[in-house]
């Protein structure tokens, strides 16, 4: 995070303490404990390729403070452990960066001559790794941007980079279906019919094995010594915890945080009408601000195979679009971003975080096309504007509102003047919807600080971010679908 690492005199972030802890785990303790040291709180609940990351990581920090290295110094900190952290994330900045610069190289520049600043390469750039949220929460591996463009000539670069992902960050398999539908169709299989329907008699078994043995291969390197101790139940637990509750401690502006806002609404009005008795009622712990499983008062409870079955009917459409005519990259592409998006939306115990993850590869899209463009504007701004809550404190408000409006402001200009047009990229009621915003932030970070709701509703702020920006989320998620099933009437890009 930038504002962590920007001063000595400021508050280290959560991720400090967690990468430090981790530090200690992998380097301290022999394999067959890592996934079971829990003195922290931060436990390590990262893939095990993230961990031998880790611990590789660790036989560098010792030369800069070893007490950094040790699982019980809880919230240590000192120069040598600072300067350290930052030196790690500049490292492995460098690879989001050559990512970038490979993404670039794939864009198609419009004809004629172009001042640099105004070319989509250039454009693109800044909206990567300028990117406001990455700047404020943390450089997530971003590797799936790395030759996105090239995969539909680089299979097996593709599957190669995607599996190494996967298992740094499991946050990615929202990602894997579309990844793995592609490969399959366009790999192994070598032909279509002149429809662009696949062409089942091309089939190749020896590349469905070539392409299967690089992903078995990275997965049995990562994983591959805890299942021979017969620790895999157990790095599952830690990989996925559904006992942590269907929303996480501030709400992911997504269709669950308006589910729980209007089983609250019921619940209220059934009191109010006497329809229901609130001492029968579950307590409000969804909006208590905690990480833990609750019920809902009205509607029905939604336990993680539902939040399943949702995500998989959200990205079916998507999928079996690239799989009945892949469209070469690009369509890959906007299949990513759906699959992304719906997995955020419908999925259990999302991090609000997670939204970067279709923010990042929809910048590609929306340097090339005038609806994507459109499209990634309002995703962004309501993206973005719902990570404000993640910096709290009153010294970063200041800092937080700067950086976003660099990047929202330089982000409609740029593209507007990209798609060369003196109209809006967006509809009248986007503008509004987006200027709706400005409301929310001003009662959120300046009027409810100095009411005296402050007290009695804590929780207050974070929910009518949550449940405005969902809206935002949710209508781009339906945007993204009607522009997919544009496309589709279009002929097949070769």
């Amino acid at each position: 995070r930038l504002v962590s690492f920007s001063s000595d005199n400021l508050t280290h972030s959560t991720d400090f303490e967690v990468h430090r802890n981790w530090l200690a785990i992998t380097h301290s303790l022999p394999v067959s404990r890592w996934y079971h040291e829990n003195t922290s709180e931060w436990t390590l609940d990262y893939p095990p390729l993230f961990a031998w990351f880790e611990f590789g990581l660790s036989h560098v920090a010792q030369h800069f403070d070893r007490n950094m290295l040790v699982v019980e110094n809880l919230n240590y900190t000192s120069p040598s452990t600072v300067l350290f952290q930052r030196l790690s994330v500049i490292f492995t900045d460098v690879v989001f960066i050559y990512a970038v610069r490979e993404c670039c190289r794939c864009v198609k520049e419009q004809k004629g001559s172009r001042d640099l600043l105004n070319r989509p390469s250039f454009i693109l750039a800044v909206l990567l790794l300028w990117n406001f949220g990455l700047l404020i929460v943390d450089r997530i591996l971003q590797l799936c941007c790395w030759r996105v463009n090239d995969i539909s000539s680089q299979h097996l670069q593709g599957a190669l980079l995607f599996s190494i992902l996967l298992n740094l960050k499991h946050i990615y398999l929202y990602v894997g279906p579309a990844y793995g539908i592609y490969l399959l169709r366009s790999y192994c299989f070598t032909q279509n019919n002149k429809d662009g329907s696949v062409r089942w008699s091309s089939f190749s078994l020896l590349r469905l094995l070539t392409l299967g043995s690089i992903v078995v291969s990275v997965c049995v390197l990562s994983i591959g010594p805890f299942i021979a101790m017969g620790q895999l139940p157990q790095v599952l637990s830690r990989l996925f915890p559904f006992k942590r509750g269907l929303c996480h401690a501030y709400w992911a502006p997504n269709i669950w945080a308006l589910y729980n806002v209007l089983d609250k609404v019921l619940a209220m009005l059934g009191v109010r009408l006497k329809l229901l008795n609130e001492a029968e009622l579950p307590r409000a712990s969804m909006t208590g601000g905690l990480v833990q499983e609750f019920e809902h008062s009205v509607l029905p409870s939604i336990s993680p195979p539902i939040t399943f079955i949702c995500t998989l009917l959200s990205i079916l459409p998507a999928v079996a679009s690239i799989w009945r005519r892949p469209r070469g990259a690009r369509g890959f592409l906007r299949c990513l971003v759906l699959c992304a998006l719906g997995s955020f939306m419908f999925g259990w115990h999302v991090h609000e975080k997670a939204i970067l993850i279709p923010v990042l590869p929809l910048s590609i899209l929306a340097v090339e096309s005038r609806e994507d463009a459109g499209i990634f504007l309002l995703l962004t701004t309501t993206g973005h504007y719902s990570l404000f809550p993640l910096l709290f404190t009153p010294a970063e408000l200041p800092i937080k509102v700067v950086l976003m409006l660099i990047f929202t402001i330089y982000s409609f200009t740029a593209l507007r003047k990209l798609h060369s047009g003196q109209l809006s990229l967006l509809h009248r009621l986007e503008v509004i919807y987006l200027l709706g915003l400005v409301a929310v932030a001003i009662a959120c970070e300046i009027v409810f600080p100095l009411s005296p709701w402050q007290q009695r509703f804590p929780f207050l702020p974070l929910l009518t971010t949550s449940v405005y920006c969902s809206v935002g989320v949710c209508y781009s998620f339906l945007r993204l679908y009607v522009s997919l099933l544009r496309e589709q009437e279009k002929p097949k890009q070769l």
